[in-house]
């Protein structure tokens, strides 16, 4: 019990005094809507003005007849959606919910049509669906759908004026990060379908707030989750989209968001390997967002271009040879206020050589708060050094972080990163430094321990792609074409479940090296 009182305590000592008001402002208001009966208008007289977009990124097939697949799970409604289905997970539910499926490729107009109708026939009866979160992306969608196909249908166009004051009524202050900032995508588009003023302008006050806060000067959003980044992007994109194609508001939005997009794609083309594959950093996935090749391609259709960038307040940074590419992590957690999306990962590393991965995250099959969820944020599943099986980072509950490892020293040059982490300082009085020295043939990667390390046990961890298996040869490791020198006399072999999409986990093997005060490991390429 006290532990888990202290989690929280260094949990809510990060968080914005915005975020604790709106939780409890959120939780009595509802207890006394409860109290008094209030339940929503589902209709809302409306409006609605033609908008003309480009032609976006087609959504990933999920709508398969009568049946839909999310998460690599698939199921088949008998006759009515169940709009609540719940079986798969909340997340699972969200997605139904999204309507991402109106804008894929292969579905008819009219399926989509009797899509949204069963949904706003059941829209009294829907839970999550409801949530803020949802409504955002539900709108978008539509309002996407419905101009593409140029329809006007009032039953649609009043149910969704409607769920748009119920977001505003319910915008995610108390989470902030990306949710708020989809909260403002979204009101924009609300805002432009109905050229409602008052939407508009709690639209572009988040929205000039936000990308602000959110947009790091290298260009990273500030999750530093390469996956969100990817779904952040896409929707500045959008509102451009939204906002060049249709003159009903003339002022300096458009301007902010094309520089926002400039440096965001520039970041993006930074971190994404040569053959399209973004490391799997933090919670990032694949088959969730649009490619990079994607929002290439949309961002020159919408004449906007990459601005050359530089790595650096992200925490992240590439070295690129004729034979290898090595992207690692030398930055502190995302925001200390929202840290849900971290890992416990500091200098974790990708290395991709002739183009295909070699060593690589551990990846993220789950956002349920289960055992699963625990072990790919903990500091065992990447690669770096983990001290008497503790977290660098204290990763607890699905989405919460206590204590957090902070980088307090950091060198480099072009070639050369070293930095030092303090992650194991209050536990145990030591800190880790790590640094990677990128050559032409070789990557030669050092791990200092300082600190008191009796009965300590410090093991250094890396994990393969599936299909790649290490063959040990005293203090010789031998993957594919590469060699690795490890100055250690205790190396192990074991799987693990290596995880590239949602629910899905593939076998793999990774290596479990103990060390002492120091270690260096040397990648003959």
């Amino acid at each position: 019990m006290y532990k888990k009182v202290k989690l929280v305590g260094q949990t809510i000592v990060y968080l914005k005094f915005i975020q604790i008001s709106f939780r409890f402002y959120y939780l009595l208001r509802n207890k006394l809507r409860k109290i008094l009966n209030f339940n929503y208008i589902y209709n809302r007289d409306s409006i609605t003005y033609d908008l003309k977009l480009i032609s976006s990124i087609p959504s990933y097939s999920s709508y398969r007849k009568k049946g839909f697949i999310f998460l690599n799970y698939l199921y088949e409604f008998d006759s009515q959606v169940d709009w609540n289905y719940n079986k798969y997970g909340k997340l699972w539910t969200y997605n139904l919910t999204y309507f991402d499926f109106l804008n894929q490729q292969k579905i008819s107009k009219n399926v989509c049509l009797d899509l949204i109708s069963s949904f706003i026939d059941d829209i009294d009866k829907i839970k999550d669906g409801l949530e803020p979160f949802p409504i955002c992306l539900r709108g978008m969608n539509w309002i996407k759908f419905l101009s593409t196909h140029n329809i006007n249908e009032k039953k649609i166009d009043d149910s969704l004026y409607a769920q748009y004051y119920i977001l505003l009524d319910n915008l995610e202050y108390h989470l902030l990060g990306n949710h708020l900032l989809e909260n403002a995508f979204s009101l924009l588009f609300g805002a432009y379908y109905f050229q409602d003023d008052f939407l508009y302008s709690k639209a572009k006050q988040l929205l000039i707030e936000e990308l602000a806060e959110q947009i790091l000067e290298d260009g990273g959003h500030f999750e530093l989750s390469p996956m969100y980044h990817q779904i952040m992007l896409v929707r500045v994109l959008e509102c451009i989209n939204l906002i060049k194609n249709n003159q009903w508001k003339d002022d300096e939005l458009l301007t902010l968001l094309i520089a926002k997009a400039e440096i965001m794609l520039g970041w993006l083309f930074k971190i994404t390997f040569k053959n399209g594959n973004i490391p799997l950093f933090n919670d990032s996935t694949n088959n969730i967002a649009p490619t990079t090749y994607q929002l290439k391609e949309y961002s020159q259709r919408l004449g906007v271009h990459e601005k050359d960038i530089k790595l650096s307040e992200s925490g992240y940074r590439k070295f690129a040879h004729s034979r290898y590419e090595l992207i690692v992590d030398v930055g502190n957690i995302g925001p200390d206020y929202i840290p849900g999306h971290a890992h416990s990962d500091t200098f974790n590393f990708e290395l991709y050589v002739k183009g295909t991965p070699l060593i690589v995250d551990t990846g993220l099959s789950t956002y349920e708060t289960n055992e699963r969820r625990t072990l790919e944020r903990s500091t065992q599943s990447h690669n770096t050094v983990m001290i008497n099986n503790y977290n660098q980072s204290e990763v607890w509950g699905g989405f919460r972080v206590a204590k957090r490892a902070k980088i307090i020293n950091i060198k480099e040059n072009i070639n050369f990163v070293k930095a030092t982490h303090d992650g194991y300082k209050s536990n145990f009085g030591i800190l880790h430094t790590r640094s990677f020295t990128a050559f032409e043939d070789k990557i030669v990667i050092e791990d200092f321990i300082d600190g008191n390390l009796e009965n300590t046990v410090v093991t250094a961890y890396l994990h393969f792609y599936p299909g790649i298996v290490p063959i040990i040869k005293g203090q010789e490791v031998y993957v594919k074409d590469v060699k690795i020198n490890i100055d250690s006399d205790n190396i192990a072999i074991h799987k693990y479940k290596y995880a590239p999409e949602f629910n899905k986990l593939i076998t793999a093997y990774f290596l479990e090296i103990k060390l002492t005060k120091k270690l260096k490991m040397e990648l003959i390429i």
